[in-house]
C-alpha cells in the first residue's frame, strides 16, 4: 500500500489545504489571425489611475481633517464668547448688587423716628398735635346692621327624597 501525502493519515480521506498555492498566470492563446491595431482614445496607464485615486483619496482626507479643525475652532470660539458674556454678567450684577445693598442702608438710616419728624417740620411744615386741636365725635349707639331679607342656605345638600317631599309639601 502506498502513502499518499496528499491525505490525512488515519482519518476518512479529506484533503489537506496547502499552505501556498502558487498563482498561475493565464496567458490567452496565440491566433493566427491578423491583428489590427486601435488606438484608444485617451487611456490613461493603470499605475497613473492608482496614483491618481490615491492622491484624490488623500485631497479628501485632508479636506475632512481641515473642516473637522474648523468647526472645533469656530466652537471653542463661540465657547470663549459665551464665557465673556457671563463674565460682563455677573460683574453687572455684582454692581447692581452693591448699590442695592447701599440703597437699602440710606433706607434704614433715613427710616430713623427723629429724622423723619424733622423732615415732616422742614419739607411739610407739620406740626405735633396738641390737645386743642383734638375733635371728638359722638356716635348714637344703634345697630345699623340690617337683617337679611331672604334666607341664604350655604353647603348644605339635600338628598333625592328630602326633595322630592319638600317638592310635595311645597317647601
Amino acid at each position: 500500500m502506498a502513502y499518499n501525502n496528499r491525505y490525512q493519515y488515519e482519518t476518512s480521506p479529506r484533503k489537506l489545504q496547502p499552505e501556498y498555492e502558487p498563482r498561475v498566470k493565464k496567458y490567452p492563446k496565440k491566433s493566427t489571425a491578423k491583428k489590427v491595431r486601435v488606438t484608444p482614445k485617451k487611456q490613461v496607464k493603470p499605475k497613473a489611475k492608482r496614483k491618481l485615486k490615491v492622491e484624490a483619496k488623500v485631497m479628501v482626507y485632508v479636506a475632512i481633517g481641515f473642516m473637522i479643525l474648523l468647526a472645533i475652532s469656530y466652537r471653542n470660539s463661540v465657547i470663549n464668547e459665551r464665557f465673556a458674556e457671563i463674565k460682563t454678567l455677573k460683574s453687572n450684577l455684582a454692581a447692581l448688587e452693591k448699590e442695592n445693598d447701599q440703597l437699602e442702608v440710606n433706607i434704614e438710616s433715613s427710616l430713623n423716628l427723629k429724622t423723619i419728624e424733622q423732615s415732616a417740620k422742614e419739607l411739610l411744615g407739620m406740626q405735633k398735635l396738641e390737645n386743642s386741636q383734638s375733635v371728638y365725635v359722638n356716635l348714637p349707639k344703634q345697630d345699623y346692621i340690617e337683617p337679611a331679607s331672604e334666607e341664604i342656605v350655604t353647603g348644605e345638600q339635600v338628598s333625592i327624597w328630602e326633595r322630592i317631599i319638600n317638592f310635595i309639601t311645597g317647601k
